[in-house]
């Protein structure tokens, strides 16, 4: 197909914005995929309505902007490792994303983005929040600035993991993805820095003694949650949601148990964060 005039339209000043006028079935122009790349890039998080698309085009949609990147543990659907699928029901005893976090950045090269696909939804609840860590970098103080800029932290995964899928691998401790970032980085489009440390997988910033570290994280990781930084996207059947994880967290509200949630994502690979 050819160019679509789309629209774009802000949730908020700060992040998020839906796109309109883009049937994602279809395989991107490059007029398109330039203005869905941009807004992505402009506004940190973007979303799509009413979007019936297979498992096929959701591949398809994912590749168009970068190799997929395969999570080291997570379900997939039919043997696919490429498209994960997200579940919940009155059987789960966790929701995937319920706490702040950036999709595994306990890699050496943390994805650059993800998009959800949702196609059974809850009638009420389910939401997920998208923060902004360009705005979180810029509202701390100098002085504190000054403080983490140079400084790395260690991103681990065998607390979270092992717990979660041991039972579904053989994997050692020691084998569980973990990379050491930045805890301020550099975004490679946008040239503007976004803090980079999350509540699900940092676990310690190096260079400052563990109490320092503790502190430092304690305080981060309520900051990167301030409301002024955030959206929050409600979500209805065959929505999208596609996010930058190298500038946005995301929270998925679990508060709608015991109903069902269910869906698919597919993960755009990414390179190694830089100051």
């Amino acid at each position: 197909m050819g160019y679509r005039r789309i629209a774009i339209d802000p949730l908020t000043p700060t992040i998020g914005a839906e796109v309109s006028g883009v049937d994602l079935r279809d395989p991107l122009d490059d007029r398109t995929y330039d203005e869905v790349h941009g807004a992505l890039v402009e506004h940190g998080v973007i979303f799509f309505r009413d979007q019936a698309i297979d498992h096929e085009q959701h591949l398809s949609f994912g590749r168009r902007f970068g190799a997929l990147h395969v999570h080291p543990a997570a379900p997939c659907v039919a043997g696919n490792p490429e498209l994960m699928l997200i579940h919940t029901d009155a059987d789960s005893t966790r929701q995937n994303g319920d706490k702040w976090h950036s999709d595994v950045s306990c890699d050496e090269e943390p994805p650059m983005g993800s998009v959800l696909h949702l196609h059974t939804v809850p009638e009420s609840g389910g939401d997920t929040l998208f923060s902004n860590m360009y705005a979180a970098w810029d509202a701390l103080s100098e002085p504190m600035k000054g403080l983490l800029a140079p400084l790395d932290a260690r991103h681990e995964s065998a607390h979270l993991y092992e717990g979660l899928y041991g039972d579904a691998t053989v994997r050692r401790r020691n084998e569980w993805p973990s990379a050491v970032h930045p805890v301020v980085r550099t975004h490679p489009v946008s040239g503007r820095p976004a803090l980079y440390v999350n509540s699900v997988f940092t676990r310690r910033i190096l260079g400052v003694t563990e109490r320092e570290s503790r502190a430092l994280l304690d305080f981060l990781f309520v900051h990167v949650a301030n409301p002024h930084f955030q959206c929050r996207f409600r979500w209805r059947e065959n929505s999208i949601a596609f996010w930058d994880n190298r500038c946005v967290q995301h929270h998925a509200m679990w508060d709608y148990f015991p109903k069902t949630r269910t869906g698919t994502r597919v993960t755009i690979a990414g390179d190694r964060p830089r100051r």
